[in-house]
């Protein structure tokens, strides 16, 4: 199983469309506080649908904490600053897939913790600030899926 974990969330949707991601491709959704909303937030009950319900969903009240649970898991942090292309990755089962918050990313003192090899980048033309957090937690987890042959689909 993959895990896809959101570091400080902001935005409701986003979440919510994560959290139906997760239930439809079989990942565990990790959400680090503190988050921008509340977990009964309408917005997100609405992205998320009734799968909401079908994801499994696990809060922690912070890194420290998340850490602790990431133990020898491997973590992608997704990143601008990240020098290498997701597909360049090998993933496999029980990686860690972390993204940083709507509107600042992943904090650099979190990044400069971890290899180059591991700060992953998406593909943007020149001129881009960055993708849409739902978007990129889908192109990742799809790329990691793929890669390990599509493991319990349907």
């Amino acid at each position: 199983m993959l895990h896809i974990a959101l570091f400080e969330p902001e935005i409701p949707p986003n979440t919510g469309n994560v959290m139906r991601l997760a239930a439809n491709t079989g990942c565990q959704l990790h959400l680090i506080a503190p988050l921008g909303f509340v977990l009964e937030d309408k917005l997100l009950r609405r992205a998320g649908l009734d799968y909401r319900d079908q994801a499994t969903t696990r809060v922690h009240d912070h890194w420290e904490a998340f850490a602790a649970w990431l133990g020898e898991r491997r973590l992608w942090a997704f990143t601008t600053r990240g020098s290498h292309c997701y597909s360049e990755a090998r993933f496999a089962a029980e990686d860690v897939l972390l993204f940083g918050p709507e509107s600042r990313g992943l904090p650099v003192a979190l990044l400069d913790t971890l290899s180059a090899e591991q700060k992953l980048r998406l593909p943007m033309v020149a001129g881009s600030r960055s993708l849409n957090l739902s978007n990129s937690v889908s192109v990742a987890v799809y790329e990691a899926w793929r890669q390990m042959g599509f493991q319990g689909k349907i």
